[in-house]
């Protein structure tokens, strides 16, 4: 009994430092990240490891208004929040119809069709994508890349909500549907607020993903008052004159989102996850 208990508090003990491995690995960057943005430029060259002798909140303000960062964050913050919410809007519906709407050919075709959106590289769909903007005058606007972004998204977000519709009660529908609601309603009034939990992570996921893009944001966006925080950033070397604590200071306002997000969400997460 004994020797299982010591066996047991190993692997515990083995599993635990494995995971603090892991997170020192994950963090080192963003806490090195984090102090170059308080020093200056000698500092973080002659003295890269070391804490700051006097802590530079200049180099903020210097990113924030001096590189322009506030347009750009607003740029990605806009087209990442339409995209992700769009997508959430039309992926509900979508697996809403197909998992509890009965259409037995149509709902094959539209599932065949997604798995197949499902494989393609979003790579491969630049040229097709840039000749259809342009052809449709969308080139160089936000549109550019909320349209892309909410196609690319729609499929994985399907998929995903379909999931929970599959393990949702079919009483609640009958009720809803007794009550004298109409599938709309049903679905926005009944539905949609019970399963509010698991659509979350599902919404972080296509925001945090859009934030991030570069290669659409890169190609169809190059009117710099359109430009996103990801492609601003190559850009940044120069524009900071080799300020790199302004350019430290500019990659933590490009994580505020994340962490924020994070923070404000993190228990709707882990109940979706225990869930």
């Amino acid at each position: 009994m004994k020797t299982q208990r010591k066996a047991n508090s190993l692997r515990s003990a083995i599993k635990h430092a494995i995971l603090m491995v892991y997170i020192v690995i994950i963090l080192f960057p963003l806490a090195w990240v984090l102090n170059s943005s308080f020093k200056t430029n000698k500092e973080i060259i002659a003295f890269p490891w070391s804490f700051p002798h006097e802590w530079l909140l200049s180099n903020y303000g210097n990113a924030w208004t001096g590189a322009h960062v506030s347009h750009y964050f607003t740029n990605s913050l806009v087209v990442s929040s339409i995209s992700a919410v769009m997508t959430l809007i039309l992926g509900t519906s979508t697996s809403f119809a197909l998992i509890r709407m009965k259409f037995p050919r149509l709902s094959k075709v539209i599932n065949r069709v997604l798995m197949v959106a499902l494989l393609v590289p979003a790579g491969s769909l630049l040229v097709p994508l840039y000749m259809l903007l342009r052809s449709f005058h969308l080139y160089n606007t936000p549109l550019a890349l909320i349209m892309p972004y909410i196609t690319i998204g729609l499929p994985p977000t399907v998929f995903m909500i379909s999931g929970f519709f599959k393990s949702f009660p079919s009483e609640l529908e009958e009720a809803g549907t007794m009550d004298g609601l109409s599938i709309y309603g049903l679905l926005w009034r009944v539905i949609v607020p019970i399963t509010v939990p698991p659509l979350i992570p599902v919404f972080m996921l296509n925001f945090l993903s859009n934030w991030n893009e570069f290669m659409m944001a890169n190609l169809f966006l190059t009117k710099e008052k359109f430009r996103t925080l990801p492609v601003s950033m190559v850009a940044f070397y120069d524009q900071l004159n080799m300020n790199y604590g302004s350019l430290c200071a500019a990659i933590m306002f490009s994580l505020i989102p994340v962490v924020l997000m994070y923070f404000l969400m993190q228990k709707r997460i882990i109940a979706c996850i225990k869930a």
